[in-house]
């Protein structure tokens, strides 16, 4: 584990850590790992773009804290709390596949071919529940958001947005662009987890149809 990790306290229990030059998902896996070892309690451990929330079972002074974090930078973790590869199928009929292309400089097929040939990160959730942010869009395919949201769009849409893609898991408003639709359920609160994606996993999507 690499990068400086700077705590702020969050509440009467938790901190904030900024992790600027490390992966959130991995810092979350080896604070888990390094607090199971000191015997200190979690309550919950949310990585986010460049942070990880940390809340804790019972207060902790921040040179405590501090020092958990130190022996966290150290820690070999090599992998995420949440691992594993899942492909999810896709029909690309999105209503802004041809804007994408047009940014792009790409033709509609370019588009699918790059979106289906790139292992993204599931980096964090949030938004709503299911809506998992993915990492590792190539520079081809960064476009912006629309310049207006859309009130409401279904679920299962795959969408691109800047350097992220994503499923939305519900109809819901959104503004970033729609490339595509998936049958694929991703939030299910019958299920444990209810979250098919979950940050740490590797997500393929596959053209079908």
């Amino acid at each position: 584990m690499t990068g400086s990790l700077i705590a702020r306290p969050a509440g009467e229990r938790g901190y904030l850590v900024d992790v600027p030059e490390a992966d959130p998902a991995r810092v979350a896996a080896a604070l888990r790992v390094v607090a199971g070892r000191r015997g200190v309690g979690l309550v919950d451990v949310v990585p986010g773009m460049s942070t990880v929330l940390v809340v804790l079972s019972d207060a902790l002074p921040g040179p405590a804290f501090r020092a958990l974090l130190a022996e966290v930078g150290r820690e070999p973790v090599t992998e995420s709390g949440e691992s594993g590869t899942i492909t999810i199928d896709v029909r690309y009929d999105g209503p802004d596949l041809a804007e994408v292309a047009s940014l792009s400089g790409l033709s509609e097929s370019e588009v699918v071919r790059v979106h289906t040939g790139t292992d993204f990160r599931a980096a964090f959730s949030g938004f709503a529940p299911g809506f998992v942010y993915l990492t590792g869009v190539p520079e081809s395919l960064r476009v912006p958001r629309r310049a207006a949201p859309r009130a409401a769009l279904p679920g299962g849409s795959v969408a691109l947005a800047d350097q992220f893609t994503a499923v939305y898991p519900r109809r819901s408003p959104g503004g970033w662009r729609l490339i595509g639709t998936t049958d694929v359920p991703l939030w299910d609160e019958t299920r444990d987890p209810p979250a098919v994606i979950r940050p740490g996993m590797t997500v393929r999507f596959r053209a079908v149809g």
